[in-house]
């Protein structure tokens, strides 16, 4: 019996040492496999250097139409030209478009024209309020909005009163008339609302301008200016008076600047032009 058990036992030893030995079973090895080189994903070098991934081949993306806000298309108001403009309040509330001479002045919007001034009569010793834009053409858009362009060097010979034009359409060139003559040549741009003459205080600029400009300049022509000229006419009321560079040299404004009354209306004549001269042309509103 004594021999049976030492048996045992030097048989159960002899199975937990081939288990935990080092050596293991013959043709197996026990220590962790060694990853093929080469093969697989293998960490940089340099952690503060990631290794360069290269973006898969694909399509240019695709330039996306900016969304259409309103009904309207607009152009921005110089065409074929490098510009610059302000983008903030100038004493009055629109902007100087620095461009070089002749470059075209276009309709911002489709629309009729409405004033065409071809002759320009500043002077600094008078100064009047009335004549300090130059030569210039009023647009009535689409929109119900009113346009202007000023200081020209020239409008074209078929734009007058009544003329119904696009977006984009060449209107005149720009220049330094009126009181620019001692600056540099650009487009004096105001945004308002259709008026009689006599208020021409309100077409120099009553809608700052900056907004839509950068909108048009930016790609997206729908961008449109009618809800604020619209809140600021029931605001300001159609005729509000002058406030801003309104005196003359020779006279103040009290003598020189109609009041709007409640009993006065639009002018309904229409100036028709005689012969060529230069002249100011006005159409019903």
């Amino acid at each position: 019996m004594r021999s049976g058990r030492l048996a045992a036992l030097a048989g159960a030893a002899f199975v937990a040492a081939s288990c935990g030995a080092p050596a293991g079973v013959a043709g197996v090895s026990t220590l962790p496999p060694t990853p093929p080189s080469g093969a697989g994903v293998t960490a940089a070098s340099d952690d503060t250097q990631p290794a360069h991934i290269v973006p898969p081949p694909g399509d240019e993306p695709v330039r996306v139409p900016p969304p259409k806000v309103s009904p309207y298309t607009y152009a921005f108001p110089v065409k074929g030209c490098k510009v610059s403009y302000a983008r903030k309040l100038l004493v009055l509330p629109k902007t100087i478009i620095w461009a070089k001479k002749g470059c075209a002045f276009v309709s911002p919007v489709d629309g009729v024209v409405q004033e065409v001034n071809t002759k320009d009569v500043w002077t600094p010793s008078t100064d009047r309020g009335a004549d300090r834009e130059g030569r210039f053409v009023t647009i009535k858009g689409e929109d119900g909005v009113l346009y202007l362009g000023g200081h020209l060097d020239s409008v074209e010979q078929d734009i007058t009163p009544g003329t119904k034009v696009k977006a984009g359409q060449l209107l005149g060139r720009v220049g330094n008339t009126g009181n620019a003559r001692d600056t540099a040549s650009n487009l004096y741009f105001a945004i308002s609302w259709p008026t009689a003459p006599q208020y021409w205080w309100v077409r120099r600029g009553i809608v700052p301008p900056w907004p839509y400009l950068d909108a048009w300049d930016d790609g997206n022509r729908t961008v449109s200016p009618r809800s604020a000229m619209l809140a600021l006419r029931k605001r300001l009321g159609a005729t509000p008076p002058c406030t801003k560079l309104c005196e003359s040299a020779a006279t103040s404004t009290q003598h020189t600047t109609p009041t709007p009354s409640k009993t006065q209306t639009p002018q309904k004549s229409k100036k028709k032009k005689k012969d060529n001269s230069d002249e100011t042309v006005v159409i019903p509103l």
